[in-house]
């Protein structure tokens, strides 16, 4: 944006807001079918609330509108930097966007993504106020994360770490923080639960990485993918994918978790990716529409697992 005058900054911004292109846009930034992520990570901590006596309706709606909230910031905010950063390729170039609209588009992304955060945070704020102070750093580190995957100085997605980061940003802490702002305390023995959760926001991220890999190869972006070369990230990807499934197991003989096999049957939904991840690049992006539905029926089985029903673990 630079040194644009805010008056004709307004102006642009009022005539995107009515041209059905800057919407279809901003729906490819917000990656809808990803948002399954954060409503499986919440849904998580509330049923644990519940399942500890501890669930409260208005907050269980109100965690799961929060996680949604903060991952829609984390989409839009990242889709700005990786626009800016010229590291990947435009995502709507084929929307025929001029470089002085798409300039402006690219910050009114990101200001809908700062509104987003903005909103998580006041949600987060009440449930500081109800649970303590443990869920303002739950929140802090929560936007630190989501904004800094992509964003300067840390990006930690060039530098390897976005496997690993999010294992605790959309699995552990979302989990943790959920329960929290259900159950108004916190509890240490949610955490072994959120285990399997985490394993398979990791997974996600490592299959994007394996999209991505030509092209993340090509501009610099030194993933993780890219750092330990596809072929052992291919392994990487099957050993993250068999500790998702050994884990309710586990966890059920430590007396965590209720009877897991019903988990099982989302077995074969692990099949397709498998099988994109053998061929070439424009072929290996219809992968990751099977990874999340892979990701949505784990989540449902897991969730009816773990629903009250079964009374205390």
């Amino acid at each position: 944006m630079g040194r644009m005058d805010i008056l004709p900054f307004i102006r642009d911004s009022f005539r995107l807001a009515f041209n059905v292109r800057a919407w279809r846009a901003g729906f490819i930034a917000l990656r809808i079918p990803s948002l399954v992520i954060a409503a499986f990570s919440c849904a998580v901590g509330v049923l644990l609330a519940y399942r500890d006596g501890r669930g409260a309706l208005l907050n269980a709606i109100g965690v799961m509108i929060d996680g949604l909230a903060l991952q829609a910031g984390v989409n839009l905010v990242n889709d700005f930097f990786e626009f800016r950063q010229k590291k990947v390729g435009d995502k709507v170039a084929h929307l025929g966007f001029v470089k002085a609209d798409r300039e402006l588009l690219g910050w009114l992304i990101f200001l809908v993504g700062l509104a987003f955060f903005g909103f998580a945070g006041l949600v987060g704020l009440f449930f500081a106020w109800c649970s303590g102070w443990f869920r303002i750093i739950l929140g802090l580190v929560g936007f630190a994360g989501g904004f800094f995957y992509t964003g300067e100085p840390l990006n930690y997605k060039r530098r390897g770490l976005a496997v690993v980061i999010v294992f605790f940003l959309m699995g552990v802490l979302m989990v943790a923080g959920s329960y929290s702002g259900v159950a108004g305390v916190f509890s240490w023995r949610i955490l072994p639960t959120s285990i399997p959760v985490s394993l398979l926001v990791s997974l996600i991220l490592l299959a994007n990485e394996l999209r991505d890999f030509e092209s993340d190869s090509r501009y610099g972006v030194r993933t993780l993918a890219v750092r330990i070369g596809y072929s052992r990230a291919i392994r990487a990807y099957c050993v993250l994918l068999a500790c998702a499934y050994a884990s309710p197991a586990l966890l059920f003989l430590s007396g965590f978790f209720p009877s897991p096999w019903l988990v099982y049957l989302a077995l074969p939904f692990t099949v397709p990716p498998f099988l994109f991840m053998q061929r070439g690049p424009e072929q290996r992006k219809a992968m990751i529409p099977f990874v999340m539905l892979h990701h949505l029926v784990f989540g449902i089985l897991f969730c009816v697992t773990l629903s009250p029903r079964g009374g205390p673990i």
